[in-house]
């Protein structure tokens, strides 16, 4: 849970410390907005603050009406327009407007349901947060809403008052073989949200020194892979080569919910590797779930290349699909 901005966590907190607490979602923008829908402000009662929803004096406006909402007991929906001419002193660098949904906790979302929301996110567990405007509804959601969990996109449904705040875990990439282009790959994927396992066997190559600061396991792929676990929001790259050291990781991925399984190797070693899972019993359905050759074909030369095809392969997989 490194890697999440802890707003929610934040709010319970204060909650449940007596001091009274809300939280502010953006849940629409036009024209330029900083902050993208589902951005989230947290505000106590003492006016402390966590998180954000725009800038400037737009969050100033925002905290006079969380204190007051957590007084009246009620939720309450703002919208904050701007000129161009005006918009840099507010946070809205070339103007926009945004709204901005207030809920106290307690009186308006409950105590409850936002403990099983932190729960989720500690758990990383995706889960959707579904408030229907009109009738003052809320819960929580983690079946359906297909597309918007791949998007990360929180906001309203069709033709509706109802607003879905998605609530996806951090991205993570486990990287099998400690090689050149794991190096080029694990600072790219930090940089694009992801955090990074490396995993090899070979402490020489598996080091704190190739790798200063990052998560590094120097055990076998298969059995590492299944202790970290592949969720819906994990991918696995594999770089080794050796199919002593990755096949019986490719084995726990395809049985898995991973969104992304990359193999390195040419046409004809993926070939050889698609015989072997085969020979293995896996279906022609399992197999496909590979990418391979590893990476989108743009040319790449050099392992700084190989691994901007890996990241962009990922990406467009994550946010498009297979």
């Amino acid at each position: 849970m490194d890697r999440f901005d802890a707003i929610p966590e934040t709010a319970l907190a204060w909650h449940r410390e007596g001091k009274g607490a809300v939280l502010a979602t953006v849940i629409e923008t036009w024209g330029s907005a900083p902050r993208r829908v589902g951005s989230q402000l947290a505000i106590s009662g003492q006016a402390e603050i966590a998180g954000s929803v725009s800038g400037g004096c737009v969050e100033g406006a925002v905290i006079v009406e969380a204190l007051e909402a957590i007084e009246a007991g009620e939720a309450r929906e703002l919208e904050f327009g701007v000129s161009d001419q005006d918009a840099f002193a507010v946070g809205l660098a070339c103007g926009g407007t945004i709204r901005v949904l207030v809920e106290p906790i307690g009186s308006v979302l409950p105590e409850a349901m936002l403990a099983d929301l932190v729960a989720a996110r500690a758990g990383r567990e995706a889960v959707a947060y579904v408030a229907d405007l009109d009738s003052g509804a809320r819960q929580l959601v983690r079946d359906g809403f297909e597309d918007r969990f791949r998007m990360d996109r929180s906001g309203f449904e069709e033709d509706s008052r109802t607003f879905v705040a998605i609530h996806n875990p951090p991205l993570r990439v486990m990287i099998v073989g400690a090689v050149h282009i794991a190096q080029a790959l694990v600072p790219m994927a930090r940089i694009a949200g992801y955090d990074p396992v490396i995993i090899d066997p070979r402490e020489t190559f598996g080091s704190e020194a190739r790798f200063p600061g990052e998560k590094i396991l120097n055990d076998w792929p298969d059995e590492a892979v299944e202790a970290e676990g592949l969720d819906g929001r994990s991918a696995l790259v594999l770089l080794t080569h050796d199919p002593k050291l990755d096949d019986p990781a490719l084995e726990v991925a395809m049985r898995s919910k991973c969104f992304y399984i990359g193999a390195l190797g040419s046409t004809r070693t993926h070939a050889k590797r698609v015989a072997r899972l085969e020979e293995k019993g896996f279906t022609a359905d399992q197999i496909a779930r590979i990418c391979g050759p590893v990476g989108l074909d743009i040319g790449a030369s050099g392992p700084s290349e190989i691994a901007v095809a890996i990241l962009a392969q990922m990406t467009q997989v994550l946010r498009k699909g297979a």
